[in-house]
């Protein structure tokens, strides 16, 4: 059991504050790495920190567990948190994530491959020809790049 899940037995259903990470994986090729999940969006591969784990190391696992792919240096990019990122889950649980997002054009090994778990589809894409279906959490970083 992880950390989130051991928390949850101790406040229940109230708000938490989640610390997370996306990577930005980019080939020679120019392409970016986006991943789908279950629920059929596609986003950049992430997932929340685990205790005592560094921002960095949670990225390079998470890059790692859904796509297979290894990844060596990463550049800090944004951090994306606020109001905007409030999720209710279907089981009831809530939480405002705080999303730490790098790049990294340093692929180092693995296979691509869907894990099958959280993730159906790996692929990498044209910066100009990502897929319709994008995730909230993706939108809303590709805003705040655009943004600032």
């Amino acid at each position: 059991m992880g950390y989130i899940e051991d928390l949850r037995k101790v406040v229940g259903k109230r708000p938490l504050v989640l610390t997370g990470v996306g990577v930005i994986v980019i080939n020679r090729d120019q392409k970016v790495l986006l991943q789908k999940n279950f629920d059929g969006f596609w986003g950049i591969p992430g997932g929340f920190m685990e205790l005592g784990e560094s921002a960095e190391e949670a990225g390079r696992r998470e890059v790692f567990e859904e796509t297979g792919i290894l990844i060596g240096k990463l550049e800090l990019v944004t951090v994306v948190s606020g109001k905007d990122d409030f999720r209710k889950l279907a089981n009831g649980d809530k939480y405002y994530s705080v999303t730490i997002v790098y790049a990294t054009k340093d692929i180092v090994g693995g296979k691509l491959a869907a894990d099958g778990v959280e993730t159906t589809e790996v692929q990498f894409f044209e910066m100009n020809a990502l897929p319709k279906k994008i995730s909230l959490g993706m939108t809303r970083i590709i805003s705040k790049i655009e943004n600032g």
